[in-house]
Parts: structure tokens; sequence; C-alpha cells
């Protein structure tokens, strides 16, 4: 299982490549129009063929993530349910890590194949939504999503649970869970932001010269974008269009491949 999608070229000529095995988790930080919503459709399109759960969060009404809903093993589209999803997911990764112990592996892709899980792609449309508050009776609920986010990043590289967190605004006002929460994020692809804040959280703590360049793509260039991985570099990419026609396509094509939560969720074994 490669785990891969490419979603476009970079400036010096070669494919650009998401590899979760080897980069496994991202951040997608861009305006509207400027590409972040096309990188969104090239995943599923992607992944949907490939045999994983796709898992999303999507706290505008579910506007976005619906149309691929026949691929998509669970959404949350309101904060309730982004909590109960959320604790699902820590719940998997603390049995897959359980799993692994008891076989003497030391992540699952060293366990027997036929005691592999499933890997999960994590898609969050709009991480903002997620940790901003109405009134202080959300408090709870932002910290428990902020912990559990956290818990993701830390721990799914080993048991093959992978994040993808959206963003047209990521700034360090959403609070420290959004600052904790990036320094987990290794992939990085910032399009054109509306505010140096996204940038610079999204960049800055790579390279300044990184943040400078992603700054400076103009908005009559959607698509273009700064990528950066685990080993510091980066580039310049741009990605191919992906109609939303084209991922919601490929959602009903593989719909067959979608993982019955449930079932998911209930099918590690412990022993």
């Amino acid at each position: 299982m490669n785990l891969t999608v490419r979603p476009g070229k970079l400036e010096n000529g070669h494919d650009w490549v998401i590899d979760f095995r080897t980069v496994p988790h991202w951040i997608n930080a861009g305006a509207t129009q400027s590409g972040k919503s096309n990188l969104a459709n090239a995943l599923i399109k992607g992944l949907a063929p490939q045999p994983v759960a796709l898992v999303g969060f999507d706290l505008k009404g579910g506007v976005e993530f619906t149309p691929y809903a026949p691929r998509l093993s669970a959404l949350a589209t309101t904060r309730k349910e982004s909590v109960d999803l959320l604790a699902d997911l820590v719940g998997e990764v603390e049995n897959r890590m359980a799993l692994c112990r008891t076989h003497g592996a030391r992540n699952v892709w060293t366990l027997p194949e036929q005691l592999r899980p499933v890997p999960v792609v994590v898609l969050v449309d709009e991480v903002a939504e997620l940790f901003l508050m109405a009134d202080k009776s959300e408090k709870d609920q932002v910290a428990r999503t902020a912990t559990a986010l956290l818990r993701l990043a830390q721990l799914g590289r080993a048991f093959a649970v992978y994040l993808v967190v959206c963003g047209q605004r990521i700034g360090s006002d959403l609070g420290p869970g959004v600052t904790a929460l990036r320094a987990q994020l290794s992939g990085r692809v910032c399009h054109r932001v509306n505010d140096p804040e996204t940038a610079n959280m999204t960049l800055g703590d790579l390279d300044p010269a990184a943040e400078d360049a992603a700054r400076a793509i103009p908005a009559e260039t959607p698509g273009v974008c700064v990528v950066a991985g685990q080993d510091g570099s980066w580039h310049r990419a741009r990605s191919v269009y992906v109609p939303e026609s084209a991922a919601e396509q490929a959602a009903r094509d593989h719909a067959h491949l979608t993982p019955d939560w449930d079932a998911l969720i209930g099918s590690v074994p412990t022993a």
C-alpha cells in the first residue's frame, strides 16, 4: 500500500508527492479561491481507490464534504459530533497501540498482514471552526477537541492514522491548542493567504524564506503554493485542477471500498 497522492508539479519539474507513510500529517492553508479546496479534491480523488478509511470534519454544516459521503466512513458536521468522532479516533489509536504491544511490533506496518488495521486519513475542512467558541459553554468541548487532535498527531503515524488540517485562517489567536498541533504537523502547504499570521503559522517555524515566498503568491495564480516536508526543504508547487465533480465521481465509483465505521473501530483484536 503506497498511501501517496500526486497533486501536481514542483517548480523544479518533479512530481509533487504527498506520501502519508513518509510525512504523516499536513497543514493545508489558503484563502478562498487560492487552491486549498482543489488540493482537498485531489486528496479525495487520489485516496478513494486505495484501501483506506476516509474521515471528515466539516463544521460548515457539511457543505464541503457531504458530496463525498459515499467514500467517507464517518463525517462530523457539528461540534458535538466532532467531539464524539475524535473520541472514537483516539480509542482506535489506543486499540492499535495495544495490538502492536501484544505482538511486539513497533508500528502497524510491522504486524503480520492479516492483523494490520485499515489506515485512516482524517480530513479537517476548516480547523478554526473546531477551536472558536461562541460562548463559555463550549469551552470544555473545545479543550477536548484540542487534546484529542494533538494526541492523534503525536501517536497517529505509528498506528496509520493521518491528519490533513485545512484552514483559511490558522493563527495563534485560536489558542495554544493550535500552536501545539502545528508543531506535530510536519507537512505544510501554504497557498495565497489573506493575513501574514497564517503564513507564519504554516511556514514560519521552518524557514522565513518559505514564508516570504508564500506571501508573494499573486491572487491570479490559484493552485500555486509553497510545500514543505519533514526534511526542512521547501518548494514552490502548482496543483493540477481537480473539479469537485471529479472528486465526487471518484467517491461514488469507489464507494464499495468504504469501511463501515462502527465495524472498523470494533474490529481491532487486542490479543
